[in-house]
Formats: C-alpha cells, sequence, structure tokens
C-alpha cells in the first residue's frame, strides 16, 4: 500500500465538471492498493498517515498533527501508483491491486478516517478525475507499507 500525502491549504476533487469532494486545509492523500493489502496494512498506514506531525507548531516547527490543527482529509485512489517503469516507456501497472479488492480496501480505509477525523472526502473510484490543491510548504510525503511494516 502507498499514500501519497499532501499537506493542502485546499483541496479538491472534480469527475465530469461536478466537484464531489473537497477540503480546507488538511491532507490529499493520493492511495495506491496491491493485491497483498490486508485491513492490518491499511491499520497501520492510517495510523502513520493521521499521526504526522508535519504542521507547524507557535514556533514555526512542525509538530503538531491533522487532529492537532483540525485537518481535513481528501483521499483518491490511484493505482499509478504502482507503476512499473522498468522495461520500455509504457508503464505497466500489474503490482496494482484488482479493481474489486482495491475498491473494498479503499472503502475500508475511508471508513477508519472517518472514525478519527471529522471531514473526510474521496474521488470516485475509477472514475476520470481532476485534482486540484495548493500544496502548503510544499509538503509531500511518501509512505509505504513495505518501510512501515515491521
Amino acid at each position: 500500500m502507498k499514500f501519497v500525502i499532501q499537506r493542502v491549504s485546499h483541496a479538491s476533487v472534480t469527475v465530469e465538471g461536478q466537484t464531489i469532494g473537497a477540503i480546507g486545509k488538511g491532507f490529499l492523500v493520493l492511495i495506491g492498493i496491491a493485491d497483498t493489502d490486508t485491513k492490518e496494512i491499511a491499520d497501520k498506514m492510517i495510523k502513520k498517515m493521521t499521526g504526522l506531525r508535519i504542521f507547524a507548531d507557535d514556533e514555526g516547527k512542525t509538530n503538531r498533527s491533522l487532529a492537532d490543527v483540525g485537518g481535513e482529509l481528501l483521499l483518491v485512489s490511484q493505482f499509478t501508483l504502482y507503476a512499473d517503469c522498468k522495461k520500455g516507456n509504457r508503464p505497466s501497472f500489474m503490482r496494482a491491486g484488482r479493481p474489486d479488492m482495491a475498491n473494498a480496501m479503499c472503502g475500508y480505509i475511508v471508513g477508519e478516517c472517518k472514525k478519527l477525523v471529522s471531514k473526510v472526502e474521496t474521488g470516485s473510484f475509477g472514475a476520470d478525475m481532476q485534482v486540484e490543491l495548493l500544496n502548503d510548504g510544499p509538503f509531500t510525503i511518501l509512505l509505504d507499507s513495505d518501510e512501515i511494516m515491521g
């Protein structure tokens, strides 16, 4: 599982000209799911993501978490995070999770995040989405379950 976490001042996702999700200050999270991912992995990723202290405190140090600042989440499924570009110029997506499994796992992640964060918005699984954001910092972190499981 991979989460690309971008600290944002605001972000939104649009499908067919309609805004379907929008947040203010918080995280835009692009989520990549592999077939080997489990709820246990998702739980650890969610705990790590929501606990990240990457918002400034009163002294300007990155010392506050999403909860500390009343931050919001915009979660967007993105199978392209599992692109394999080793051979040729056309990426392979064979490592990405099967759509039915990945959709279910994304639903689980959204549900668990809603237990922890007051505002959680989403993209639309499998849709052609336009994502707009104002990256605050910019501040972008890649969480990879291969690195945090252990």
